[in-house]
């Protein structure tokens, strides 16, 4: 009889025992566990400083659709080369890769993530670093998805060289002074979310084939320096979404091939300079501006833009703001002249309304959009106006020749 006793608690040991969250539980603070290549099973928690860290590549942690496949809950983790894989499939427990909660100074190192509803979810984390990881959901359609990386009240962290693709979002919330550098962004919704959160830098990162790849709703004192914005797709195909924006400087980037480059919505009652768009390349998009509402409150200075379709758009009724400041920009547009030769134009550079105005504000129309009767009568409006024009931006001083943006 004890012997029976004896193999059945072998047996229940090996059939419910988990070997990773046994040797995490039995390993001393700060200690490091090296692991070979092999699979691991998932559902493993955290709660002491510590290091995992794959000793080869293949080394897989495997939660089998259950639940998140590591919590973290404790500061100064690092997980270090592993393969992380098998989250369960439900938004409301948010389970993700690696759930890392009310936690400091951890590192998520070289891993692959792949096959999980979130990547990272981050929920109160400061001081920690993510870096060389490559990050992918599920197959799902693209709404069905998880965020990458969802930032909740999280600051001071450091996102670098990251691969984040085919998921659905990369979200900000609550989150401040977060840095984003040299990651690439590729196949997904919103590839960069960030609401109602301060002094983030994003520079040097890549954004290819995403449906909006930068929406910023809410932020304030935001860095936007030196990316590549290239293809966004699908219907909406919006390269940068402002909206509601406190002192955002959107500088040395290059967007290309987008829909909409710049999608900019200006509230009535804002106060003061709020966008800083400098010497950035706006090239070959269907609308190189968008603007909602007012246009008011934007620096725009140094820019090339050339080969869009349309320079400027606006889809309500109103015009060109005082508070604008626009010079210094290459517009292939420009048909003045430079008698003095000092590189800058003659007369201002103004787009104004005519035809368009019909099918920005009556999306009926839109369905002639670009076909020669609308190309005929916007000719004939601007040799001879019999409705009164709407200016919706003029530059002081436009440049005769393209700006050196050293892209």
């Amino acid at each position: 009889m004890v012997k029976v006793l004896f193999l059945l608690s072998c047996l229940l040991f090996f059939l419910y025992a988990n070997p990773l969250q046994d040797a995490i539980d039995k390993a001393a603070p700060y200690a490091i566990i090296k692991l070979h290549k092999g699979m691991y099973e998932g559902g493993i928690k955290i709660n002491k400083p510590l290091s995992i860290v794959g000793m080869e590549d293949d080394v897989v942690i495997d939660n089998k659709g259950k639940g998140s496949v590591i919590t973290i809950t404790s500061s100064d983790v690092t997980l270090k080369n592993l393969h992380i894989q098998g989250s369960g499939s439900h938004s409301y427990t948010i389970d993700a890769a690696i759930a890392m909660k009310e936690v400091k100074r951890c590192k998520i190192l070289s891993c692959t993530i792949e096959n999980v509803l979130y990547g990272i979810d981050m929920y109160m984390v400061s001081d920690s670093r993510i870096e060389k990881n490559t990050i992918s959901s599920n197959g799902n359609d693209i709404g069905m998805r998880g965020d990458g990386l969802k930032l909740y009240y999280s600051h001071n962290n450091v996102f670098a060289d990251n691969l984040i693709k085919n998921v659905r979002d990369v979200t900000l919330h609550y989150s401040n002074n977060n840095l984003f550098e040299r990651n690439r962004f590729y196949e997904n919704r919103f590839a960069t979310h960030i609401a109602l959160s301060h002094d983030n830098i994003l520079r040097e990162n890549e954004y290819r084939y995403n449906s909006v790849s930068v929406m910023l709703m809410g932020v304030k004192d935001t860095q936007f320096v030196a990316n590549t914005i290239h293809s966004s797709k699908g219907a909406a195909g919006i390269g940068v979404m402002i909206g509601a924006v406190m002192n955002l400087r959107f500088e040395s980037n290059s967007v290309r091939y987008n829909a909409k480059a710049l999608y900019i919505d200006g509230k009535e009652k804002e106060a003061g300079i709020k966008r800083y768009i400098l010497k950035n390349e706006i090239a070959y998009n269907a609308e190189a501006f968008h603007f909602h509402a007012t246009i008011k409150d934007n620096q725009i200075l140094y820019n090339n833009i050339f080969g869009n379709i349309e320079d400027v758009v606006k889809d309500v009724a109103g015009g060109f703001g005082s508070s604008n400041e626009v010079a210094y920009n290459y517009w292939d547009r420009y048909s003045g002249f430079d008698r003095d030769k000092d590189g800058i134009g003659d007369r201002p550079y103004e787009v104004y309304q005519y035809v368009d105005k019909l099918w920005h504000y009556n999306k009926s129309v839109k369905f002639f959009y670009a076909s020669p009767l609308m190309s005929l009568l916007d000719f004939l409006l601007q040799l001879a106006p019999f409705i009164e024009p709407t200016l919706i931006m003029r530059d002081a001083k436009p440049r005769i020749e393209p700006n050196d943006l050293a892209f």
